[in-house]
């Protein structure tokens, strides 16, 4: 059989280059969202709000620099295919080497911590967490996602009794977003995760914030209730920053797993305005 070989130092580098780029490139479909949410905004305050963060993503861009002061924890998702052979070295450590780079080359904050007790910073922004997935073929996606903390504070879980359903899951969304308020920098982008046990949906939730918010949800179930989580959202009148208004939210991604009979988690992981990821193939 042909196995393909991709090189520990080649993961290092395009890990290197994603988080740099995912700290100081805003994504293009929540530019886009953004702009659009300006032009539709009539509340006078919250338009000038988004002009600001439109300008702000503006100056990142141009003088290479973060996006938001707080780069993140690093969470690395790893398509790994079948048929490649990694070579001169093992992933994890290939993964956090690109993250030390790229924290340090790039003038990044670091704010990892060895010990959730005992608080010493590590000074790399390492570990990451890395999770990885075996597929076919003979390619390695991967996509970084340094999630800063306020927002992160701001999610949650709850375990749905397995006789409710969309309307109590909109319930759900609506109550963390409107206890997050303006605490965690809206407009938001909401990751959803739906199924699994009590440690998928919190990956889901995660992981559905690398989506693109302007790509239609396959799944048309899915649809359905990321427009009305949205609409429901952004009646809650939080607005950006919290200065009222219609934007509260640019979009909803919703990721689902098969789950027990008797179960229905539910994550809800709040992005937000700068909410960064950035992927790719080797």
């Amino acid at each position: 059989m042909h196995m393909k070989k991709i090189s520990a130092s080649k993961i290092e580098y395009t890990v290197r280059k994603l988080c740099v780029r995912a700290n100081t490139l805003l994504r293009p479909d929540i530019l886009r969202a953004l702009k659009k949410a300006r032009r539709v905004e009539t509340h006078k305050t919250s338009k000038r709000i988004l002009g600001i963060l439109l300008e702000n993503a503006r100056i990142a861009k141009k003088e290479k620099r973060a996006i938001c002061q707080d780069t993140g924890f690093v969470s690395v998702y790893v398509e790994l295919g079948q048929d490649v052979r990694i070579t001169g070295g093992g992933l994890t450590e290939a993964v956090n080497r690109g993250v030390m780079r790229a924290y340090k080359d790039a003038f990044l904050r670091k704010s990892v911590v060895k010990s959730p007790l005992l608080r010493e910073n590590t000074a790399t922004n390492t570990p990451s967490m890395i999770h990885t997935e075996i597929v076919k073929g003979d390619k390695l996606n991967i996509t970084v996602l340094p999630k800063g903390v306020g927002s992160e504070n701001k999610s949650a879980l709850k375990m749905l009794k397995p006789t409710e359903g969309e309307k109590e899951i909109i319930s759900f969304v609506l109550e963390v977003v409107g206890e997050a308020g303006p605490d965690a920098c809206p407009p938001y982008i909401l990751g959803i995760g739906l199924g699994g046990m009590f440690d998928k949906a919190p990956f889901l939730a995660k992981k559905a914030l690398t989506l693109s918010i302007s790509r239609p949800n396959p799944k048309r179930h899915l649809r359905k209730l990321e427009n009305a989580i949205l609409k429901g959202v952004n009646k809650l009148g939080i607005g950006p920053m919290g200065f009222g208004a219609t934007t509260t939210c640019l979009g909803v991604r919703i990721l689902e797993y098969p789950t027990h009979i008797g179960g229905l988690p539910v994550a809800v992981n709040i992005g937000c305005h700068a909410t960064r990821s950035a992927g790719k193939s080797i």
